[in-house]
């Protein structure tokens, strides 16, 4: 049995087991009382209602409407 073979392949085993345990620990800092994501849009204030309530709502309407099984197939 070639012992160099065997200890160059322990020696890989033991770089590749220490090289996976490197993690670093990720921890988000936050800032009491500020938010620091995205700011909160109303739905209807997009280009396509251009901020109006009822457009929008009668849209979502319609979706659910073309959602429902018994509508879309004309039971």
């Amino acid at each position: 049995m070639n012992w160099k073979l065997v200890a160059v392949g322990l020696a890989g085993l033991s770089v590749l087991a220490i090289a996976g345990c490197g993690e670093s620990q990720k921890v988000t800092v936050f800032k009491q009382g500020t938010y620091q994501g995205k700011q909160d849009v109303a739905p209807w204030n997009s280009p396509d209602f251009k901020g109006d309530k009822n457009a929008w709502e009668n849209a979502i309407s319609t979706r659910t409407m073309n959602q429902n099984e018994y509508v879309r197939i004309g039971s």
